[in-house]
């Protein structure tokens, strides 16, 4: 992939199979397949000695629910299991659906729909980054797609635990408007931003206004009764002190994830999770 002109060449791989073996005693037993993210992958076959049966497994704890950007995607984690929502949901007991898309974190009103009708038993949104990196929204049609996307979700979800994360650090939005830009220079593959009139900027979005939006919209929200929904600032799971674990100047390598992972306790989702 081209940083600079979002530009990719797709090499399509060949069938692959990959064989497991479970102990022969006569037991049903759980089994779990963590599928690659940073890669496409199509499930082609699955199949099964003929004495034995196959049936889907019932969740394996309270259904959690994330949205959130290519920094909830962790395509850079070294493990399927090393992405920090994963490793987070392990710890808790939760069964993860992450709905973490890289680059399409844009609170667009069809996520909100998909997360509102799904069984959940706890909700978290990681937002904010994507906006910033497309230029894709200013102040005033942010704060109302916020409210918009919680609105949505709250038609069937009144009381589920929300938890709302605020970007993590990212050195060159931090008080710098999107939208971010790769390079072409070989030796250099870090993020940039695009150098823009004044007078062309205003309204729009750094990283530090919109969490800055976050914590005092979802605190409106609080004070007018939603108390199920909560807030945890990005920058205590990965701040300034942590940069240097973002290779790109945006994204966290593996180590970094697995302190996002190790860092996020946030008492309302987890004591929920835990009760179900």
């Amino acid at each position: 992939m081209d940083a600079a002109t979002g530009a990719f060449n797709l090499e399509p791989a060949g069938p692959a199979t990959l064989r497991f073996e479970i102990d022969g005693t006569p037991a049903e037993r759980r089994v779990e397949i963590w599928l690659t993210a940073a890669a496409h992958l199509r499930l082609l076959d699955v199949r099964i000695p003929a004495d034995a049966s196959l049936r889907p497994a019932p969740a394996s704890g309270p259904l959690w629910v994330h949205h959130g950007s290519s920094i909830s995607q962790c395509s850079e984690a070294d493990r399927p299991t090393g992405t920090w929502p994963a490793i987070v949901a392990r710890r808790t007991g939760a069964s993860l659906l992450n709905l973490g898309l890289g680059g399409q974190c844009h609170l667009d009103p069809f996520m909100a729909r998909a997360i509102r009708d799904l069984p959940a038993a706890a909700i978290s949104v990681c937002v904010g980054i994507n906006i910033v990196n497309g230029d894709t929204m200013r102040e005033r049609a942010f704060v109302a797609a916020f409210h918009g996307f919680l609105d949505t979700i709250r038609e069937k979800h009144p009381d589920t635990p929300i938890s709302i994360i605020t970007p993590i650090v990212c050195p060159v939005v931090e008080d710098h408007p999107g939208p971010t830009t790769g390079t072409t220079a070989a030796t250099d593959h870090r993020i940039g931003t695009v150098e823009r009139d004044p007078a062309l900027a205003v309204g729009a979005l750094s990283l530090d206004r919109i969490r800055k939006l976050l914590h005092q919209h979802t605190g409106i929200r609080r004070g007018e009764g939603d108390t199920a929904l909560e807030i945890i600032d990005g920058l205590d799971l990965f701040g300034p002190a942590d940069a240097a674990d973002l290779p790109d100047g945006l994204h966290p390598d593996g180590a970094g994830y697995r302190r996002i992972a190790e860092r996020f306790h946030f008492p309302t989702l987890t004591a929920d999770l835990r009760r179900q």
